[in-house]
């Protein structure tokens, strides 16, 4: 298992959900909710900056048959950016960005709340930043299962 802080991105139209490991890649933690638009990059590049992450997860929307649709192009496309904003912003390495499945990812974030008598609003305030937290935590049982790095690098 390779040491150090992970990020995760839950990228949304809306809202950016971000959650953080601990730097033994043990433990998923929500971090925060990051507005899409204008300053949206400057917050994630801070937060990957202010948690000295080597890595980025992000999730990468599939189809139930393992196929990528619109969804996953705007993923794709925005991730870009982010790898590139990051690299530009980085103070020592760059973090590395990989993108990792995450079917089903807000639907299991969403039972969760729910389980946890999260309702309405307040869930919907907090469902990206579980969400977040669910694609990273795959990501670390992963890495810890296989030995190898979740998904596939940008």
């Amino acid at each position: 298992m390779r040491r150090g802080v992970r990020v995760a991105l839950d990228i949304g139209d809306a809202r950016i959900g971000v959650a953080s490991s601990d730097p033994h890649g043990i433990l998923a933690t929500p971090v925060e909710t990051v507005r899409r638009g204008p300053g949206d990059l400057d917050r994630i590049a801070a937060l990957v900056g202010e948690l000295e992450a080597f890595e980025i997860v992000i999730g990468l929307p599939r189809s139930l048959s393992g196929g990528e649709g619109r969804a996953a192009v705007k993923i794709r496309e925005t991730a870009e950016l982010v790898r590139q904003f990051v690299l530009t912003h980085a103070v020592g390495d760059a973090p590395e960005v990989r993108l990792v499945d995450e079917r089903f990812s807000t639907v299991t974030a969403e039972q969760q709340l729910r389980e946890r008598g999260k309702k309405g609003s307040k869930r919907r305030a907090v469902v990206d930043q579980a969400a977040a937290v669910v694609i990273l935590q795959h990501a670390l049982d992963f890495e810890r299962e296989t030995g190898n790095p979740p998904g596939r690098p940008l």
